[in-house]
């Protein structure tokens, strides 16, 4: 009976080394995860990066122009033509000419706009020297109220924070398209008859 146990232990530790080899106890981790010490920030093309939005615009302009311009502007013949036995004189005359021309125009214009929001693009090209080149688009569908917003620019990967997040104002050449259709569309730009006046009013 002892004999015949040991014969069944040895062969099972003999099937269970030759499953066995050096480091296999790494060998169980999956090759597709990081390792213990890498982060989460974006770095290869097709890793995914977190753009925080926060643009604030403030236009105050104002234009005031006056111009004027006065002329005047005198002349007086005598008649005397001096053409002997032909055409001595012929009655004098006085001529006096007045304009006056005067512009006066003022113009004010203001606008101010705030744009916040959070938006995860995709890196889909590396420069040379290192920077991401970054894409992203995102879809909003409420109630009937769509809204796209399409975003691209060039990160610099030390920019990037641990959470993997970075500030808008620290992508170069940061271009956002925002676009509104649906119900609401229609109440947020004029009709078409006031852009109609808008082109064909000339004041």
């Amino acid at each position: 009976m002892n004999k015949t146990m040991t014969l069944l232990a040895a062969a099972l530790l003999l099937g269970a080394a030759q499953t066995l080899f050096a480091a296999s106890i790494w060998a169980r981790r999956n090759t597709n995860m990081k390792t213990v010490y890498a982060d989460d920030v974006a770095r290869n093309i097709g890793d995914v990066l977190t753009i925080r939005i926060a643009e604030d615009s403030k236009v105050d302009n104002k234009a005031k122009r006056e111009l004027q311009k006065e002329t005047e502007r005198s002349s007086t013949f005598n008649g005397d033509l001096n053409i002997d036995h032909v055409l001595p004189s012929i009655p004098g005359f006085t001529m006096n000419a007045e304009s006056a021309n005067e512009l006066s125009s003022k113009a004010d214009l203001k606008d101010e706009r705030s744009f916040s929001d959070r938006v995860s693009v995709v890196v889909v090209d590396i420069l040379p020297n290192g920077n991401l080149v970054v894409i992203g688009t995102r879809d909003r569908n409420i109630a009937g109220d769509t809204q796209t917003i399409e975003i691209s620019g060039i990160v610099r990967p030390s920019d990037i924070a641990f959470d993997n997040t970075i500030k808008s104002e620290q992508v170069a050449n940061f271009r956002i398209v925002s676009q509104n259709s649906g119900v609401a569309a229609p109440y947020t730009r004029p009709g078409w008859l006031g852009r109609i006046f808008d082109v064909v009013w000339p004041w």
